[in-house]
């Protein structure tokens, strides 16, 4: 039986979603490079 991975974008609430974007912000800080996180689901169909 094969099994396919897929990858579509997370739907997150608005709290996790401002986590992320602090997350965001601390790393531009600490490293000076403009980092951009993406949030993806891991789903396996038959």
């Amino acid at each position: 039986m094969l099994m396919d991975r897929s990858f579509p974008v997370a739907h997150l609430s608005k709290e996790k979603l401002t986590k992320i974007q602090k997350f965001e912000q601390k790393l531009r800080e600490e490293t000076g490079e403009d980092i951009v996180l993406i949030a993806y689901e891991h789903k396996t169909t038959k």
